[in-house]
């Protein structure tokens, strides 16, 4: 599944970041908790390689909580604190500060042994929709960044005051040049990260169908009744236009119409709490019979 996504506009996000480093004291990372490593722009690791970091887990109560805590753990192991948050509701905002904090705490006690209360000014990054505009409107109190569910809605840096203390500035997703991993191409394309209108919807649908069969087969087939074991992507794809009564005129399965529904359900987490990436190893190559 070959994926052109690396539109002209992201190397204007690129050098916008670089040249707003000097200003900032934390970098906060947010990624996808259903899809951590995928979610995770490679090139994070030299462009902030000088400044603390610290990673969200975003989106945590669609994925696996035990694959959550294993990924909050693989982090810590690399010396980054993590958490796992949601950013539409209110039950981590404290947590999430507190990691800032504990992030800048150093610098912020040197400051104070110059006689300086110190405002810490932490930059929030990730990729296209991995929810950081909500992050910052739900840590500031207040819709105060740009919000949308497709990918590319805030455009360039939004300085928003938190506290009289700390500062987020809030940038545009930044994905990387080349992506040569069709494994986590396919989970950025799953969970939306991708926009649906540049792929084929009914092969992804398919791809998504096929790795689910694998992870959570009891659940796939409870949410689309005529699903059995074995099938393929196709196959899988047919069943559920038949179990929710996709037709179009002389009985061929309306397929477009259930990828659109499958993927969106999906999303939304109807089908299951599922993490696509796993802690303890690399992204495998496809399940058999699954489109390339």
């Amino acid at each position: 599944m070959l994926i052109q996504w690396y539109p002209g506009h992201m190397a204007k996000a690129r050098r916008m970041l670089v040249e707003n480093l000097k200003l900032i004291d934390v970098v906060v990372e947010l990624v996808d908790a259903r899809a951590p490593r995928a979610t995770r722009n490679p090139d994070f690791d030299d462009l902030f390689s000088a400044k603390q970091r610290v990673i969200l887990l975003n989106k945590s109560d669609l994925a696996s909580p035990a694959e959550t805590k294993a990924w909050v753990e693989h982090y810590r192991a690399e010396g980054i604190s993590a958490i796992e948050f949601v950013a539409t509701n209110s039950a981590k905002r404290k947590a999430a500060v507190e990691l800032i904090e504990n992030a800048a705490s150093e610098k912020v006690k040197r400051m104070r042994e110059k006689g300086v209360v110190k405002v810490i000014r932490a930059m929030v990054v990730g990729i296209p929709n991995v929810g950081k505009s909500t992050f910052i409107n739900r840590i500031a109190g207040a819709s105060r960044a740009q919000v949308g569910d497709k990918p590319g809605v805030t455009k360039g840096k939004q300085w928003v005051k938190v506290s009289p203390y700390l500062e987020l500035m809030d940038t545009p997703g930044l994905l990387w040049p080349k992506l040569e991993d069709e494994g986590l191409a396919r989970h950025l394309a799953f969970i939306g990260s991708i926009k649906d209108d540049i792929m084929d919807v009914e092969r992804l649908a398919g791809a998504l169908l096929a790795e689910l069969a694998v992870l959570c087969p009891a659940e796939l087939a409870a949410r689309y009744k005529q699903i059995e074991p074995g099938m393929s992507g196709e196959e899988l794809l047919l069943a559920v236009s038949r179990s929710r009564g996709f037709l179009l005129s002389g009985g061929e399965a309306d397929t477009e119409r259930a990828a659109r529904i499958v993927l969106d359900e999906y999303r939304a987490g109807k089908i299951a709490r599922v993490t696509l990436d796993s802690a303890r190893m690399p992204c495998e190559e496809a399940p058999d019979g699954q489109a390339e």
